[in-house]
């Protein structure tokens, strides 16, 4: 007979599972989104508003700066889903990811426009803030991520005749 444990630890793993490579698909899908017209041009209303990325508005025409941007995205996305093979990748996969969502999450202060003001301004968010904020969500995954690939690491490490 399966015990509740039993059955809660085969929840969690099938939740992380689930975790890891949403996250890896939501990634990759914003990424490949990147290299569209529609959202580098989307992209600018962020970086011009940002004091840590305004000035690349400068260096790059809006294609290119998203261009980068969805190509950082396709290689954090790709690593966190190396996960089972290469734990140490993927962890700096996911801080690649942790990066990418601290940085827009930068946007919700940065950006014009995120109070909704049909609805009196914060704490309801137009549509610009629903945008930005479920980064928060995507931020912790990342963060979980990081760190169940170090631990992994580091279990293959210590279990490697060459860590002895």
């Amino acid at each position: 007979m399966i015990s509740t444990q039993q059955t809660g630890n085969r929840i969690g793993v099938a939740g992380a599972v689930v975790l890891r490579y949403g996250l890896v698909v939501v990634i990759a899908w914003i990424g490949a989104l990147k290299f569209t017209a529609s959202e580098a041009a989307r992209i600018q209303q962020y970086v011009s508003h940002s004091p840590f990325l305004s000035w690349t508005s400068g260096v790059l025409d809006p294609g290119a700066l998203s261009a980068v941007f969805g190509t950082i995205e396709l290689a954090a996305a790709l690593l966190i889903a190396l996960r089972p093979l290469l734990p140490r990748s993927s962890a700096v996969g996911s801080l690649l990811a942790v990066g990418l969502f601290l940085t827009t999450l930068s946007f919700l202060f940065t950006t014009p426009g995120i109070g909704d003001p049909a609805a009196g301004g914060l704490p309801a968010l137009s549509p610009t803030g629903q945008f930005l904020l479920k980064d928060l969500v995507l931020l912790g995954a990342s963060l979980w991520t990081l760190g169940e690939s170090q631990t992994a690491a580091a279990r293959r490490g210590s279990a490697s005749p060459a860590a002895a």
